[in-house]
């Protein structure tokens, strides 16, 4: 079967914030054709199935709902003259930047000088936890939930249990407590919750959802619809809780299979392309942004930090492909530190955006030391390190990296 071909000058894979950010940028960069393409029926990404407020503060500086945030990326993406098409996929590369669509159009082909990935990350479900049971339904992710919920309008339980306690988990509470569903409580494995304080304090004493901290979920059993959830707590003893709802919300892992395909080094910790921090991978011309790479950002860091992909896209498009050569050396991190971005050092210099990282334990007071070949590069004190929630340092040691050896982020041993 013939396909037809479209040249552009940049394709953009997600319209989420992060995708519809990189792609204004790299209009406003001198781009001529922008193509942003997503399979969703409609673009602005998840945010436009979360009708709770608190979404634009870093980005658009003002305070929006979900909805209301995914338009104004939309509306701003429009007004620049990015052509967005929805319910469109990317299948696959026929060659290097020419991406295999299927859409309402049926076969396309897209040649793009420049490729942005912005694809997103998922939460892991049920079955990936290796959770025992049953398979009854009432079994949910929080994106599912939203669906669900805010795009299908279908009827939900009564009683919930949330498996997670970081920011999206709250998000979950709120989903329910919107369609009518009392949340019994959220379960984490950790000591305590990872969200912000005041999100724990107000579903703490304002919605009255208690925190059950060093809590698994040792099976879920239901036969039509979930009936209990068999949990064990921090002793080790196992008790069963009455719910017919269940919600794995958290533990984000990234949308990386159109990165693989394309044959992208992907970063061990993040699992999502290795990428510099301009979103920089290890193939000319392909940029990698958004919760792809760090997963799982608010939308409006991810949307912010997104700016930079779109504006090296444009860069590239000038003329600027000699500067990719350099973005070979890799940033990694110890245990237990879980992941870093950016973790590939390319020739962009000092970049806007300080350093992501996360960890995988709570840390109090630790002090990061930034190493090559043995030399410090530079050495950070934080307050705190949280699970699940990133922590920044600052760039300027990334223009001090040399291009032989690996850079190493760990946490120093107390002296």
């Amino acid at each position: 079967m013939s396909r037809t071909v479209l040249t552009v000058d940049a394709l953009v894979v997600g319209a989420g914030p992060a995708g519809l950010a990189a792609a204004t940028a790299a209009r406003a960069g001198g781009a001529g054709s922008v193509v942003v393409v997503d399979r969703e029926d409609e673009a602005g990404g998840i945010p436009r199935l979360c009708a709770h407020t608190g979404f634009g503060m870093r980005d658009l500086r003002r305070v929006l709902s979900g909805p209301e945030y995914a338009r104004r990326w939309v509306d701003r993406a429009v007004a620049c003259g990015v052509d967005i098409r929805t319910r469109t996929m990317v299948t696959g590369w026929s060659a290097p930047g020419r991406a295999q669509l299927t859409g309402p159009g049926g076969l396309l082909e897209v040649d793009a000088r420049a490729v942005v990935l912005a694809t997103g990350a998922r939460e892991r479900p049920r079955a990936a936890r290796l959770v025992p049971g049953s398979r009854p339904a009432g079994i949910f992710t929080t994106g599912q939930l939203q669906q669900w919920v805010h795009r299908e309008h279908l009827p939900m339980g009564r009683r919930a249990l949330v498996v997670g306690a970081e920011h999206v988990s709250y998000s979950a509470v709120l989903t329910l407590r919107e369609a009518g569903v009392r949340t019994v409580a959220l379960v984490t494995d950790h000591p305590r919750s990872q969200t912000f304080g005041l999100f724990d304090l107000l579903t703490r004493a304002g919605l009255r959802v208690p925190v059950w901290t060093q809590t698994t979920v040792a099976g879920v059993y239901g036969h039509d619809r979930v009936d209990r959830v068999l949990v064990r707590g921090p002793g080790g003893g196992e008790r069963a809780v009455a719910v017919d709802t269940v919600v794995f919300s958290g533990d984000f892992i990234p949308d990386h299979e159109l990165a693989r395909v394309a044959g992208l080094a992907i970063d061990p910790g993040t699992r999502g392309p290795a990428c510099a921090a301009d979103g920089a991978t290890s193939a000319p011309g392909i940029f990698a942004t958004g919760n792809l790479v760090h997963p799982a950002e608010t939308a409006d860091i991810a949307a912010r930090r997104a700016r930079s992909a779109g504006a090296a896209a444009a860069a590239w498009l000038r003329g600027g492909e000699g500067r990719h050569e350099r973005a070979t050396v890799r940033v990694r991190v110890a245990d237990p530190l879980h992941w870093v971005v950016p973790n590939m050092v390319g020739p962009e210099g000092e970049p806007l955006d300080p350093v992501l990282v996360r960890t995988r334990s709570f840390l109090d007071h630790p002090r990061l030391d930034v190493t090559q070949g043995g030399g410090l590069l530079a050495s950070y004190r934080l307050r705190r390190m949280i699970p699940n929630r990133s922590h920044h340092i600052p760039s300027g040691w990334l223009g001090l990296v040399r291009p032989e050896e690996d850079v190493l982020i760990a946490v120093a041993a107390p002296r």
